[in-house]
């Protein structure tokens, strides 16, 4: 990660948060935390500066074309460029199948879809300005879900999401590739987040996986690492999925 400039969108708390602060021990040379909670950002900014690195907070709504572009125009003026994007964005509210309301399949669809997209456009067109055909131009990596790839009926809407952010994976990474601008997925499994251990999903997590435990968070964001990383130089329109065997079973 060593002198690159990273814009981590959703780096505001859980799993975007901790791989800006593993980002920062592997010597990046700027981050942006782009998120909706203002506050949360510049929580994330201050924890990366006491770690030794710069980090500069942007809040931003990306469900909508505007603010979204508005957001990453903010982290390349802040960081002068950004070489590698990761969208981590996403919004997680259970529900079972037979009674997903509109109101929460347009949350999952702005968040998780749309501003997924939004994003993925602002980065290749600041990549693309970069490229020269022969080096890499940019990176993006996408979190997903193991959940994009089993049944998952207590969440059929957050699934779905993440299946489409697959396939958009796919296409982007296909669109740009004569740039040079390397576009791939991160599927994780359950993760020891503190949200999860607020909501006291880590027993569940971990029955369902074969190892018997949820990830912890590091142990994915190391995935993420490479794949936004110099160390990428060949991988695009790849799901790297990280489940302990879940997908498997």
């Amino acid at each position: 990660m060593k002198g690159l400039c990273v814009a981590i969108v959703g780096g505001g708390s859980g799993f975007g948060r901790e791989i800006a602060l593993m980002m920062v021990e592997q010597g990046v040379e700027a981050l942006a935390i782009i998120d909706a909670n203002a506050a949360a950002a510049a929580e994330t900014c201050d924890l990366i500066a006491n770690h030794g690195g710069a980090g500069h907070a942007i809040h931003a709504d990306i469900a909508t074309m505007g603010p979204a572009h508005a957001g990453f125009d903010q982290a390349v003026q802040a960081m002068g460029r950004v070489d590698s994007l990761v969208n981590c964005a996403a919004v997680y509210p259970r529900a079972p199948l037979m009674e997903i309301t509109d109101e929460q399949w347009d949350l999952e669809n702005a968040i998780n879809i749309k501003g997924t997209y939004h994003m993925c456009v602002a980065a290749i067109r600041h990549m693309q300005t970069r490229a020269n055909g022969r080096d890499v131009a940019g990176r993006i990596v996408n979190i997903t879900s193991v959940d994009a790839f089993k049944a998952h009926p207590q969440n059929a809407h957050y699934a779905a999401t993440k299946a489409a952010v697959v396939s958009l994976t796919r296409s982007f990474a296909i669109h740009v590739a004569s740039d040079q601008i390397l576009v791939n997925s991160v599927a994780p499994a359950g993760m020891a987040t503190e949200k999860a251990k607020s909501l006291g999903f880590l027993g569940e997590l971990a029955a369902a996986n074969p190892l018997g435990r949820a990830a912890e968070p590091r142990e994915i964001a190391e995935f993420v690492l490479i794949a936004a990383s110099n160390r990428n130089t060949y991988m695009t329109g790849e799901q790297i999925i990280v489940s302990g065997g879940y997908v498997c079973a």
